[in-house]
């Protein structure tokens, strides 16, 4: 069935979707929280609020990856659910599985800000990625749970979006682990990744 025939079949789940998307825009909203303006105790000028601003780069790149990670997240999960058309309670399980791990997003991104530049950063920096590792994992179980036969449109199943998300998304996991188990060694390595890996989940977005 051609794709557009498929977001005319009879959906039931607008209040799953509904839901999900006031998740995701909570958590966006609270990782803007984590940018904290600079306290200037002396010597306020220009010179030194503008060198306190590029201090805090470690915030502004944990921000920035851990953003547009969740936006993309937020992209792929209305991209597979416009081929969903009943949800059932597995699938509302592994639909709230996800988003209870990307509310974590803001606080795990808050450890990171606050101890990249500290002795404490390889272990920022594993946690940043673990929580990335179950939402890999939580993601992938939301996935294959709503791409079961039983709740997706007629034909949907070959479509090219369905086919390309299943064959991308298990090779999440691993690569977030990768992440995790770099960090001990190279924080910049692990964070590098996880800015690779949001690279190559907005390729998979353009080429949906």
């Amino acid at each position: 069935m051609p794709e557009e025939l498929v977001e005319t079949s009879e959906k039931e789940t607008g209040r799953l979707e509904a839901f999900s998307d006031g998740v995701f825009a909570v958590a966006i909203t609270l990782l803007a929280l984590e940018l904290k303006v600079p306290k200037l105790e002396e010597n306020v000028n220009s010179q030194t609020l503008a060198n306190a601003l590029l201090n805090q780069w470690p915030g502004y790149f944990a921000f920035t990856t851990s953003f547009i990670t969740v936006l993309l997240m937020w992209v792929h999960h209305h991209q597979i659910l416009k081929h969903v058309r009943r949800a059932d309670p597995p699938l509302m399980y592994a639909n709230g599985l996800l988003l209870l791990l990307i509310t974590a997003v803001p606080f795990s991104t808050a450890v990171i800000t606050e101890y990249w530049r500290t002795p404490a950063a390889p272990a920022a920096t594993t946690f940043y990625a673990g929580t990335f590792v179950l939402i890999a994992i939580a993601f992938y179980i939301f996935l294959m749970t709503a791409i079961r036969p039983a709740l997706l449109a007629p034909g949907a199943a070959q479509t090219r979006i369905v086919q390309r998300f299943r064959r991308d998304y298990k090779w999440g996991p691993p690569l977030y682990l990768a992440a995790a188990l770099a960090a001990p060694l190279s924080p910049l390595l692990a964070m590098a990744i996880c800015t690779a890996l949001w690279i190559f989940w907005a390729v998979s977005t353009k080429e949906c």
